[in-house]
């Protein structure tokens, strides 16, 4: 008997307890202010972080999550935006923190900056989900970066390498084709899985880099998380947490080298510095909050090669108003990351861009002429320019600057220009070519060893050519 009656005094604890649990859930409490996507309630118990769900008068729900807690007052964010709430609306916690949806089905998969599907297909309401915005990883776990990721662009490939856990970004301005240097380096790069994030996109971006990881049949490899700019700039700060966090667990999990492709960078610290105003915190530099390196670096410290797994890697997008490098977003971001990509008049510029962890696969893991040549080329570039400015100076020009001012000009049509693509031992033999075309061996400065190789090759295969100038004999010198 007493056995049973404990039975059904912790049976009759158990259901209080759910009850309150129940009911705490489900406690609501009315708005105290709105502040453009920002509402303030006041409530306890709730956490930093936790999602909640605003119902509206007229009986539309919303998702909601805590930014800042002020003793009993709690502000959140709406990711629909504020428009159209009634300080009438109720507020239920739900004591989680922010997830998305994480398995197989995602691949081939858009998501909104609320991690709903976009796509038109059906939702994945029963898939696992995952916590979002966790912390970086434990340095002991880190691997030294040492293998490359082919993108087959030359001015990446052959002159600034992109290396599996690296984070680096593509400075721009606006207009400069970025996006089309991002999509071909998503549809031709070296990678597992793609992960997409887009931040601020117009349709026509959008709707570009769905169609182009389509047709080029990489599609059923990308999970795409994108806020437009029509959409709440309250859910454009979930886009890069989201996407970091499904690479991440790709990489872990799954031993996946993961590619994460950001763009653009700046519209995210735009909507960092408007939710930041309507929080009423004090601006920094030029309106930006004071926290912008280290939210920046939250993001970007993500880029990782796991020990015993696969490997996350970070391309964004940087764009420069006014194209100026000191603007606060592209400053803090040259202090994170491990180099930039300097995107111009529609070339990748050689002297502006850097990878800071090209020493680590050049010539280690790509063929042995790969240094020399990469020197030599950038060396001779710039010599080119010089001529080309003695030359707009009606300067007496030399044998020696002609030669130079050929090779200035086959370099911006083979390598620069962003529609090249070519794999990099291609790339490697293009650029022993055009040295061969306008260089005596002599003047070239280089190993003795690697002239005799490959310089010799290109001008045996020069001389086949044009011995032969048929199909057949252009096919013979090549192989």
């Amino acid at each position: 008997m007493s056995s049973t009656a404990s039975q059904g005094e912790q049976s009759s604890m158990s259901t209080t307890s759910a009850r309150g649990d129940l009911q705490d859930l489900l406690q609501t409490t009315s708005v105290l202010e709105i502040v453009g996507d920002m509402i303030r309630v006041r409530a306890i118990g709730a956490a930093l972080g936790d999602l909640a769900l605003v119902e509206n008068v007229d009986g539309v729900v919303s998702t909601a999550r805590v930014v800042s807690l002020d003793r009993d007052v709690v502000s959140l964010q709406v990711f629909t935006g504020g428009k159209g709430l009634s300080t009438s609306a109720k507020v239920r916690f739900l004591g989680i923190p922010l997830q998305v949806t994480f398995s197989d089905n995602i691949l081939g998969r858009i998501f909104n900056g609320a991690g709903v599907a976009i796509d038109g297909r059906p939702e994945l309401t029963h898939d696992p989900r995952i916590k979002v915005g966790g912390p970086t990883v434990n340095p002991t776990m880190r691997m030294l970066a040492s293998n490359m990721i082919e993108t087959e662009v030359p001015m990446i490939d052959l002159f600034n390498c992109l290396v599996e856990s690296q984070k680096i970004p593509i400075f721009s301005v606006a207009g400069e084709p970025f996006n089309a240097l991002l999509a071909r380096i998503g549809f031709q790069a070296d990678a597992d899985i793609v992960v997409f994030g887009g931040m601020g996109l117009i349709f026509d971006d959008y709707h570009f880099f769905r169609t182009q990881f389509e047709e080029h049949g990489v599609f059923h490899r990308t999970v795409m998380f994108v806020n437009q700019a029509s959409d709440p700039i309250v859910e454009r700060l979930n886009i890069a947490d989201m996407a970091l966090a499904v690479a991440e667990k790709f990489a872990v999990e799954q031993d996946k080298r993961v590619l994460v492709l950001l763009t653009d960078m700046t519209a995210y610290a735009d909507a960092m510095k408007e939710v930041g105003v309507a929080q009423e915190k004090i601006p920094a530099t030029r309106g930006y909050m004071g926290d912008l390196y280290t939210q920046l670096a939250r993001r970007y410290e993500k880029a990782c090669d796991f020990r015993g797994a696969g490997s996350v890697t970070i391309l964004s997008v940087t764009t420069m108003p006014g194209d100026d490098v000191t603007h606060p977003v592209p400053d803090n971001t040259g202090y994170i990351t491990e180099g930039q990509f300097y995107l111009h008049e529609g070339v990748i510029d050689p002297f502006g861009s850097l990878s800071r962890l090209k020493q680590h696969v050049v010539g280690k893991v790509t063929r042995e002429d790969h240094g020399q040549i990469m020197n030599t080329m950038v060396r001779f570039y710039s010599s080119a320019k010089e001529a080309q400015q003695k030359q707009q100076m009606s300067f007496e020009l030399s044998d020696f600057d002609f030669k130079l001012l050929k090779f200035g000009k086959l370099f911006h049509q083979r390598f620069m220009r962003i529609e090249v693509s070519m794999p990099l031992n291609e790339a490697l033999n293009l650029a022993w070519q055009t040295l061969a075309e306008c260089f005596a061996p002599e003047e070239l400065l280089m190993k003795q060893e690697l002239i005799d190789r490959y310089y010799s090759q290109q001008r045996h295969q020069q001389a086949v050519a044009e011995d032969n100038p048929s199909e057949e004999g252009v096919a013979e010198a090549r192989d």
